[in-house]
């Protein structure tokens, strides 16, 4: 069948002019009508945004209250809870005796001690110092740390010394700390104290190590952690035995770093015996270099006392005290844009057993 002939009349001509006009009067709206709506779309994008960024805020501010209340409530020690893996616990058998102990006694470490006979003590040849340490009658003053240490330890049955510094020195394959515990165990200085403890620690049974701690700061804090991984429980008071030079440091700014009680905090501070030139010259290095940093940032997080942390962590270390010490986790990671704000957080010293 042949297709139709196309109509070319005037009539059909008419009727498909008439056709498109109406076609594109359907599909097509005024200039002004399509600003208009246009318009109408854009102010419901924006009430819709607008409500779902309220929507968000309160929100936000909804859980920022919650949960300052309940960190701050008297359930903060439950919200602490946390259960160590059962492959963890399983490797190690707490002596009950440990447990009672509550008295936390500090021995920052300052240097590494690579003797293993009485005669090698005070001989620089066996000690891993810095330039700075040579002389001066420093060794004098680690021993005399030690020693003292070890006479509180004997003292109060109700003490865990801990000998704190981690391997720091690159040509050494020890750290402070144990360096500290052998030469202790070397001049007999627990006086063959009888160990009725299993707990494999050392032969005096209230004495161990903290081997992580890359600064004055750590010692501090790595010690309050470790005490809890040998005792199960946080220590009521502290001791710390140090250079006297270090006193404020501690007192003034490791202590209210973490918000150990005042009262439950002392500072025995021992001095080399040296010439009033050493010993200004190393009040002034402990001032620059150690007091006034730490004042511009508390918890040595930041630039220079960072830097410092690095460079004694050559063999790239890390602490176990986020398992171990749980409820110091957010003391552990805290690190404030402003160097110098404390941490508000629950304790464990802040809420009662």
């Amino acid at each position: 069948m042949l297709p139709l002939p196309a109509l070319t009349s005037a009539a059909s001509t008419t009727r498909r002019g008439f056709y498109q006009r109406e076609r594109r009067r359907s599909f097509s709206l005024p200039t002004a009508d399509l600003r208009e709506t246009l318009r109408y779309l854009r102010t419901r994008s924006r009430l819709t945004n607008l409500g779902a960024l309220l929507l968000i805020a309160f929100a936000s501010l909804s859980f920022l209250y919650n949960l300052t209340f309940t960190l701050s409530s008297h359930s903060a020690a439950s919200f602490l809870q946390y259960n160590i893996p059962p492959s963890l616990l399983a490797t190690a058998e707490r002596n009950e005796t440990l447990t009672s102990l509550d008295h936390l006694i500090i021995v920052p470490g300052h240097a590494i001690w690579t003797g293993h006979k009485q005669e090698h003590v005070f001989d620089e040849e066996y000690w891993s110092l810095e330039d700075y340490q040579k002389g001066g009658g420093r060794i004098s003053a680690f021993v005399d740390h030690i020693r003292q240490g070890a006479s509180l330890a004997i003292e109060d049955e109700n003490s865990l010394l801990i000998f704190s510094g981690g391997q720091t020195r690159l040509l050494s394959t020890t750290t402070e700390a144990e360096s500290y515990m052998r030469l202790a165990l070397t001049l007999d200085l627990f006086g063959g104290q009888p160990s009725s403890s299993s707990a494999f620690l050392s032969p005096f049974s209230r004495a161990t190590t903290e081997t992580y701690a890359l600064d004055s700061f750590q010692n501090l804090l790595f010690s309050l952690a470790r005490f809890h991984e040998v005792t199960g429980r946080y220590p009521s008071r502290i001791t710390l035995v140090g250079y006297e030079m270090k006193r404020r440091r501690f007192e003034e700014l490791h202590r209210a770093a973490v918000k150990f009680p005042v009262q439950s905090f002392q500072y025995i501070g021992i001095e080399p015996q040296t010439i009033d030139s050493e010993s200004t010259k190393a009040r002034d290095g402990e001032f620059w270099n150690g007091y006034k940093p730490y004042t511009a940032d508390l918890y040595g997080c930041h630039d220079f006392l960072l830097a410092k942390r690095r460079a004694r962590n050559p063999f790239l270390r890390f602490h176990p005290y986020h398992t171990s010490a749980p409820e110091l986790r957010g003391l552990l990671e805290w690190c404030p844009r402003d160097p110098r704000e404390i941490y508000q957080g629950p304790l464990p010293w802040d809420m009662p057993e």
